[in-house]
């Protein structure tokens, strides 16, 4: 099914060359865009509500990249140009595909800003995350799948950064700090 799925997108690359141009630059620069977009709800997080909302980012990043270092090492997935004829439409070494590490990051940012700081706009990154996704599997150097996991690596990131938020703010409460990690 995953192969099937990423036949269906990639077969649509190299048939028009201005849409695959457009592909090539989401699914190498909008990484930096939404990078950047990700730095106006930090700062504006940082003024209005301190640092722990902005810490509860950068540790769910930090924890989603350590998490996909360890699928990445457990998998025996290779990029779909390694096995398969594909429209590869940009260059990528070759190695484990499993999780992507673009949607990963991506991802990642997104649910976290979106859980410490400001839904909004979570669901805005999250779009740009989604087209990154897609866009890596149309250039042909990731599988579905392996989008897909790095969503999933990225929610459980944000799932441990937000429980372990919680659990340090209960400890510091008993003992009196008043300091809080993932509060509004």
């Amino acid at each position: 099914m995953n192969y099937h799925l990423f036949q269906i997108v990639n077969a649509a690359a190299g048939r028009n060359d201005s849409v695959d141009d457009v592909m090539e630059w989401l699914a190498v620069w909008l990484i930096y865009v939404l990078g950047g977009l990700a730095v106006v709800p930090l700062l504006l997080g940082l003024k209005s509500r301190g640092r722990s909302p902005v810490v509860c980012v950068v540790v769910s990043l930090a924890l989603a990249f350590a998490i996909g270092q360890v699928v990445a090492a457990a998998s025996t997935e290779v990029r779909p140009f390694q096995t398969h004829r594909v429209h590869q439409l940009i260059p990528h070494d070759s190695g484990a595909s499993l999780p992507s590490d673009h949607a990963t990051a991506a991802f990642a940012v997104a649910f976290a800003i979106g859980v410490f700081l400001s839904w909004r706009w979570g669901v805005a990154l999250s779009v740009l995350a989604t087209v990154i996704g897609f866009a890596r599997v149309w250039t042909g150097v990731h599988y579905p799948a392996d989008i897909v996991a790095g969503a999933v690596i990225g929610a459980v990131a944000v799932l441990i950064a937000a429980f372990g938020g919680r659990a340090f703010d209960r400890r510091s409460h008993r003992r009196g700090s008043g300091i809080a990690v993932g509060s509004r």
